[in-house]
């Protein structure tokens, strides 16, 4: 059985699936989560402090809470994500005193030097990708493909006047959305023909570089079944007589309520408030406290 799970490659994906609940976040207006989603990502990237990236972790978690979705869900890519998460903090940290010489030094041997500073780097590169893969799973959990299409095409509906393809974008947002399940099952059928030819994908936890090297085959016959997948949606779209964006009325209309504009107030408080902190150096004067609270 644990062997068969192997193969079930789309099943351990939580990222792309849409969850439906019913909950305050599904029933968002999608240009209202999507602005949210573009918010949070920036501000993570931007915010260099432990506590301004806590407050933005806080957020994302009362958010999944309030969408009814199980937690496990959302922190199960983390676990697929620590190993190559441990190897970007690790040269984080050893590569942030070659141009900063600032922050106390922790160790020195040779060319290796530890700072706090490098290793506040390195922690804060680990919580940037926690909170990015967890306010993916938020959006994808309460989000269908659908109303992502939507949604992006009417954010981009304005830019239309100068030209702007935003009906081509969104729809090639939404294929490609839509092919990821469809490949998934092809390489998992791919993975099983070959193991019943006696193919070693290895099992074992740990060797993730041996998983690697194992599925190299199969991209080559992935890539060619892909190519037949795109040429049959071409061929599918022609005898529709597809034309583009051009001319094309819209069936669905978003519009936005109270709560729409509450959740983006929210929103924008709290990285309004990570942003705030980060630049008013907080961590500094935490640090500080907590040094008097010891030293007593």
């Amino acid at each position: 059985m644990r062997e068969r799970s192997e193969f079930e490659l789309f099943s351990k994906l939580s990222i792309g699936q849409y969850i439906p609940t019913g909950s305050v976040i599904h029933r968002l207006d999608p240009r209202i989560k999507l602005i949210l989603g573009i918010l949070l990502i920036a501000t993570a990237v931007l915010a260099g402090s432990v506590v301004a990236i806590l407050i933005l972790l806080s957020s994302v978690i009362l958010g999944l809470c309030l969408t009814r979705v199980q937690l496990r869900l959302a922190f199960t890519p983390l676990k697929f994500m620590l190993f190559f998460l441990f190897i970007l903090a690790v040269i984080q940290v050893f590569t942030i005193p070659q141009y900063r010489t600032d922050g106390t030094v922790l160790l020195h041997r040779g060319v290796v030097k530890v700072t706090t500073l490098s290793l506040l780097s390195g922690t804060l590169l680990i919580f940037r990708f926690v909170v990015i893969v967890l306010g993916l799973s938020m959006f994808s959990f309460s989000t269908s493909t659908t109303e992502l299409l939507h949604g992006i095409e009417h954010l981009l509906r304005p830019l239309e006047r100068i030209g702007f393809p935003a009906h081509e974008l969104a729809l090639t947002v939404h294929i490609s959305i839509r092919f990821l399940p469809i490949l998934a099952g092809e390489a998992e059928q791919l993975m099983k023909a070959q193991a019943s030819r006696g193919a070693d994908f290895g099992y074992s936890k740990w060797n993730f570089f041996r998983k690697i090297r194992k599925m190299l085959p199969l991209l080559l016959p992935l890539f060619i079944v892909s190519l037949k997948h795109a040429q049959h949606m071409a061929r599918a779209m022609e005898s529709r007589c597809y034309t583009g964006g051009a001319g094309r009325s819209h069936f669905v209309h978003l519009h936005t309520g109270p709560s729409d504009y509450s959740a983006l107030l929210f929103g924008c408080a709290v990285s309004a408030s990570a942003l705030l902190v980060y630049y008013l150096a907080v961590d500094e004067a935490v640090g500080r406290l907590l040094l008097n609270i010891l030293r007593m």
